[in-house]
């Protein structure tokens, strides 16, 4: 796969993940983002053995966007620092089914942690499930803003502004708002004939600001919503 690279320095790179491509590899051995920029530097600099590449976000297989890697041992830390302290601003666009209620607005909520981290629990052993489990009974905190930017007769143009990190957040809590995302099958659209047997969703990581490693300074990346979007909206 071509990797799109968006932003690169000694110690953080960023690329764009297209909709179906897992954020890393898994057990399936279907292909990954993350093995793809591991080619990329390994090719780009003539690394003999194996390339570090940190891994400090994800984003879902069917969702396009931003994400970012630690080069180094260094970039990868500054980075995980930053999300764990929610100081880095990620910027979602999506088309969900309907119009919300109100043009602008919070959704907040106090969830339970396994009901964001069940899916992840499917491969484990019984042990492993009880010990996950009573680990993950702590009640959190799920919030999002959202601003409708465009609308028609049948779906609406999203502006999301994640404020926590919870298990498909943004498309658990659209569908709890009635208005899922456009080919979110898994929650609660049941899709436009159009995104049938397509391995994407309606939703892309389309801006992200956050701090260089080595350097006080602040980088806001962007990228533009897809362009088979428009024929929907």
């Amino acid at each position: 796969m071509d990797i799109k690279v968006l932003y690169e320095d000694n110690h953080i790179i960023a690329v764009y993940k297209p909709s179906g491509v897992l954020s890393q590899g898994d057990r399936t051995g279907d292909l990954s983002i993350m093995d793809d920029v591991k080619k990329y530097l390994k090719d780009k600099y003539k690394k003999p053995g194996n390339v570090f590449l940190g891994l400090v976000h994800r984003l879902d297989k069917p969702v396009s966007g931003i994400v970012l890697f630690g080069k180094t041992s260094k970039g990868a830390s500054r980075l995980s620092e930053q999300f764990r302290n929610h100081t880095i601003q990620k910027t979602y666009h999506g088309i969900v089914v309907g119009k919300p209620k109100e043009n602008k607005g919070v959704i907040k909520e106090q969830v339970n942690k396994i009901s964001f981290f069940a899916e992840g629990f499917t491969n484990k052993t019984d042990e492993e499930l009880l010990a996950a489990i009573k680990g993950a009974t702590k009640t959190r905190t799920a919030e999002l803003e959202y601003q409708v930017v465009k609308s028609n007769a049948k779906y609406s143009l999203l502006k999301i502004l994640p404020k926590t990190g919870r298990f498909h957040q943004i498309r658990i809590q659209m569908q709890q708002m009635g208005c899922p995302i456009l080919g979110d099958t898994k929650y609660g659209n049941p899709s436009d004939p159009a995104w049938q047997n397509r391995e994407s969703i309606a939703l892309c990581a389309t801006a992200i600001t956050f701090k260089l490693a080595t350097e006080d300074k602040v980088m806001t990346l962007e990228i533009p919503i897809p362009e088979s979007w428009k024929s929907y909206i």
